[in-house]
């Protein structure tokens, strides 16, 4: 007993060294909950933190703060992981892939995003494609950065829009597998609200003059009438169609085959910045992106479905607008062509689709293109000539009126030979015709005025008969 009761000190000293030890441990565990940022800080009296680790905590909650800050709105799909993943997409598939477009319906933007990035090198089972094309597709996935473009968007006054979301215009699900992963635009309209009353002009590069004159009076008539025109910013027909919806004070807007802040043509930077300034500036690429002649011909997809119609005012036969004609046909839109001269080449492609292929329309101005595109009731004014005095009266004194010779009186009984009636009718005849102002009577016989005829017969000169 005394053996035992000696060895308490020393366990008492051991039970006091384990608490001092559970002490710094409850120390420790409270300066790690006050290293965690966001939550609320707890300083317990008796218990110091070492300043060090203070300050360190300090620095974090200083770069979460300016990560929250620089973090795009939800708008503008920085917290939208759907938006997130399909600016990501347009890093990584071309404009009008069908089958990545059919992979985006299968796996979903966010899935699509996470099978070209996962571990797996191999293509899923029915993908369609081997492992060197997939393994393209994974590399582009590897470098794409949605956030950075969406920044970089963001500070160029652009923004980017997707499926699903508000400003999303419908009519472009009708491509398909071939529809737009997402669309980034520069300007203030809403896009979806300008594509439901809207028309394309389109047409050759090398445009003649007529052809240049065409597209801007076109467009300058549809902009008045409140439609919106669209077209592709090129040189010739496009730029024609554009400045004309500008200098009439209406909407256009501008489908690239580049990113929306790229200015291409280089020659047409002035009218890319009006048209963002007064109108909308789209396309599928993402910012930074520049053009390729394929990029060119599926950029003709988006403009013939966003569209209810499509003008094609010059193409020869084989220029790009009549693929842009031709796909607007298949979706179901009107088709549309302005004829040309028959010995011009920059007309001959017009002049193909209206005779040989089913659906197109001949317009020669704004009204007619309104009057097919537009709502019941929006019709174009009837086109005839003048209506003369002479076109409104009965068909026998209009013989008679014939039978007068020029110059010189002639007899009721010779006009009655002549006009293959009775005399005693030509008479009568001859005195309705003198009160409207077309004869005169000469003694015995009857001549055609030679002054101006009475107003009332809303003809400037009377038409001169004679045998």
């Amino acid at each position: 007993m005394t053996a035992e009761r000696e060895a308490l000190p020393g366990e008492q000293r051991q039970v006091t060294g384990e608490r001092k030890a559970t002490t710094g441990e409850r120390e420790r565990v409270t300066a790690e909950r006050e290293a965690l940022p966001g939550e609320r800080e707890r300083v317990t009296e008796g218990r110091e933190v070492v300043p060090g680790e203070r300050e360190q905590v300090t620095g974090e909650r200083e770069v979460a703060a300016e990560r929250e800050a620089d973090r795009p709105a939800l708008g503008s799909g920085g917290s939208d992981p759907e938006l997130l993943a399909r600016a990501a997409l347009t890093r990584v598939l071309e404009p009008g892939d069908e089958r990545g477009g059919r992979w985006l319906r299968e796996y979903g933007a966010a899935g699509l995003i996470g099978l070209l990035t996962g571990p797996g090198a191999d293509p899923p089972a029915g993908a369609g494609v081997g492992r060197e094309r997939f393994e393209g597709y994974r590399r582009r996935a590897a470098l794409a950065d949605p956030e950075r473009d969406l920044a970089r968007a963001a500070g160029a006054g652009c923004r980017f829009v997707c499926p699903g979301s508000a400003e999303w215009p419908t009519q472009l699900d009708d491509l398909g597998d071939a529809r737009p992963v997402g669309l980034w635009l520069r300007g203030l309209p809403n896009l979806r609200t300008w594509a439901l009353r809207s028309v394309a002009v389109v047409g050759a590069r090398a445009c003649t003059p007529y052809g240049a004159h065409m597209a801007q009076n076109l467009a300058a008539g549809l902009a008045e009438r409140g439609w919106v025109v669209v077209s592709g910013a090129a040189f010739g027909i496009d730029g024609a169609a554009h400045r004309g919806a500008l200098a009439s004070g209406g909407a256009t807007a501008a489908v690239l085959a580049c990113g929306v802040d790229v200015p291409y043509p280089r020659g047409h930077a002035g009218l890319l910045g009006r048209i963002a300034g007064q109108g909308l500036l789209l396309g599928e690429l993402p910012p930074g992106s520049h053009p390729t002649p394929s990029r060119f011909v599926l950029r003709n997809r988006v403009i013939a479905a966003l569209t209810r119609g499509t003008v094609v005012v010059e193409a020869a036969h084989r220029s790009g607008s009549l693929v842009t004609a031709r796909r607007a046909r298949t979706l179901g839109r009107f088709v549309m062509g302005v004829p040309g001269p028959a010995t011009s080449g920059l007309s001959a492609g017009v002049h193909e689709l209206l005779r040989g292929e089913s659906g197109a329309v001949l317009v020669t101005d704004a009204a007619e293109v309104a009057e097919l595109v537009g709502s019941m009731g929006d019709l174009a004014p009837e086109r005839r000539g003048p209506v003369l005095a002479r076109d409104l009266l009965h068909p026998d004194t209009a013989r008679v009126l014939e039978a007068l010779p020029a110059g010189r009186p002639a007899r009721p009984a010779d006009l009655a030979l002549a006009s293959g009636t009775g005399t005693d009718e030509v008479i009568g005849r001859l005195y309705e015709l003198h009160s409207l102002g077309f004869v005169e009577r000469q003694g015995d016989g009857w001549q055609l005025v030679r002054s101006t005829p009475h107003p009332g017969t809303q003809s400037g000169a009377a038409r001169r008969g004679g045998r």
